[in-house]
């Protein structure tokens, strides 16, 4: 009997679905886990902050919170973008502090099976590997999971050895 529910609790842990978050930086997609997300915005302005990493954008005020705004693009290495209308942003919070993701736009929320996640593929370019805590294969493209702890870990580590 034991076993029997061991096996039912395995199997409906490998059925669990995540919910996530879908963007694009660079024309690749992405999902964050919705659990990570607290906000989608439109930065109204990001105001410089001298002698700061170059992934830093800025700082900026959301509903009163300062909040410091990561610029993804430079954070992977990647040309800047032509931003021909409003910035968008993602909303997390990163070892209680507040940090906004600058990204390229939001996609939708999918519901995805835990079980269809794979690891990184070892051909996925570098800047990608990085800052990934997996994959999901969809129908017509790869979405790579953002590791919202790489992506931080490293700067904010950084930033406080500087």
């Amino acid at each position: 009997m034991r076993d029997q529910v061991n096996n039912r609790l395995e199997d409906e842990s490998l059925n669990e679905t995540i919910q996530y978050v879908t963007i694009y930086i660079s024309e690749q997609l992405f999902g964050l886990p919705i659990s990570r997300v607290h906000d989608v915005f439109v930065p109204e302005s990001v105001t410089r902050v001298p002698l700061s990493q170059t992934e830093i954008a800025g700082v900026l005020n959301l509903r009163g919170r300062i909040v410091t705004a990561i610029d993804m693009r430079k954070r992977l290495g990647l040309a800047p973008h032509e931003h021909t209308g409003s910035m968008m942003a993602i909303g997390i919070e990163f070892k209680e502090e507040s940090y906004g993701l600058i990204i390229d736009s939001v996609g939708e929320v999918l519901d995805l099976s835990e079980e269809s996640r794979e690891a990184v593929p070892s051909n996925l370019d570098q800047r990608w590997a990085d800052v990934a805590a997996g994959v999901h294969r969809l129908e017509s493209e790869l979405m790579v999971i953002l590791d919202v702890d790489r992506v931080l870990g490293d700067m904010v580590t950084n930033s406080v050895a500087a």
